[in-house]
Order: structure tokens, then sequence, then C-alpha cells
């Protein structure tokens, strides 16, 4: 069974991810592929993103600036897969939500991974540009996000006294969603089993340090001959 993280990407006191979280969770859970677990960013209060290589302790077991920083990367590394709640905020995600996605320094723990967006919001613009920032976001974080989302338009007013959808357009995309999600999380586990690509930023950077030898050592034998 695939392990899903719902990210609640939003912290404030009267944030509308509380109509939506309930509905999410219900239909992950009777969707029945999947453990899930929720991860409230109010539950992480992470500092402002500061790590750097120095903070970074043991490679192999990196230790951060601050044991919750730590606990995070610990926390995602478990997830196969992963769904963001995410509002919009001045045509983008929440500070606080980028702010999550950055403190996954190092460990990679997104990496080979299915991302799925639910985006909301209080007007028709139903966080479709936080969705799309998100998607970029993740890519760079080598997580895989998925082109069926969900869009919640005029969030206050779009559930019922049950906590049901009332647009049936946004439960049959919850539906397509998390049968995408559960499909790309059981292919991606088996290729993460079957062995993964070292990152390729530090392949790129171990190709160009030994072109750049090769070169240097060719340069110097060009100047052997030469002085022959």
């Amino acid at each position: 069974m695939s392990r899903l993280k719902i990210i609640v990407g939003s912290t404030r006191e009267t944030r509308a991810a509380d109509l939506v979280l309930p509905w999410v969770v219900t239909r992950a859970v009777a969707h029945a592929g999947f453990d899930v677990e929720v991860l409230d960013l109010r539950d992480w209060p992470l500092p402002i993103f500061a790590e750097h290589i120095g903070t970074i302790g043991d490679f192999s077991n990196p230790t951060y600036s601050e044991p919750i920083v730590k606990a995070w990367n610990n926390k995602v590394k478990e997830a196969d897969a992963f769904i963001f709640i995410t509002p919009e905020y001045n045509h983008s995600l929440p500070g606080v939500l980028k702010n999550a996605i950055d403190s996954v320094f190092f460990s990679f723990a997104f990496r080979n991974k299915p991302i799925a967006a639910v985006g909301y919001s209080g007007g028709i613009g139903a966080g479709i540009r936080a969705v799309e920032h998100l998607a970029q976001v993740v890519i760079e974080g080598e997580g895989v996000p998925l082109r069926n989302t969900v869009l919640i338009p005029y969030v206050t007013t779009a559930f019922d006294e049950s906590g049901e959808a009332r647009d049936l357009a946004a439960s049959v995309s919850l539906d397509v969603m998390l049968d995408d999600l559960a499909w790309w999380s059981h292919v991606l586990e088996v290729a993460r089993a079957s062995g993964e690509l070292v990152p390729g930023s530090f392949r790129g950077r171990a190709a160009l340090a030994a072109a750049q030898a090769a070169k240097a050592a060719d340069s110097v034998e060009s100047g052997v001959k030469a002085a022959q």
C-alpha cells in the first residue's frame, strides 16, 4: 500500500483548508490504495530556509541546522506519494508551503515520487496559479507532478453540511486524481526499488570535473611534446 502524505499548505488562523482537508482525507482513505497521513504545516514550525552545505553535517545522515529540519526531511522521505492542499496567495503558493518544500534539502525526499495538488480560493480562480507554480517548484525537487488536479472555486460555499463537495466536477476530479496518484505511486515505487540514478546535479558536476581534468592533462601532454 502506498504511503500517502497529505500536506496542508496554509497555516492561517482562518484558513479554508479546514473545509477541504476532511473531504480529501475521507476520499483518499476510501480509495483503499493508500496509507494516509496528514502533515499539517501548523505542526511543523520550520525556520525560514537557510540551510547550506555547512549545515548538512554527516552527508549520509544529515543533521541540518535544527532538529525540526532533520525531522521534516525524514518524515517527507517516508512517503511514496503526496497531495498538496494549497490556497492561492498573490497568484502563487503560500510562502510557508514554499519554505517547507525548500527545507527538503539534500535528502532528495521528493525525488521520483508522484505529487498531486488540490487548489482552492475564495473566488473564481480556484487556486489554479498556485497549482501551476507548485508544479514548477516540485520539478526542481525532482518530484513528479501529476497533470490531473482538483480546483475548488468559492471555497467557503463549496461543501455541504456533510462535508461533501457541492460540485460534481470536483468530486470526479478528485477520483481521477487519486486513481492517477495510486498508479504513478506503484510505478515509481517499482522503479525506485530497481535502482535510481545518482541525482543529475551530482552527475553533471562529476562529468564536468572529469572533462576539465582530461582537458588539463591533454594540455600538459601537448606542452611536453612541443618542448621536445
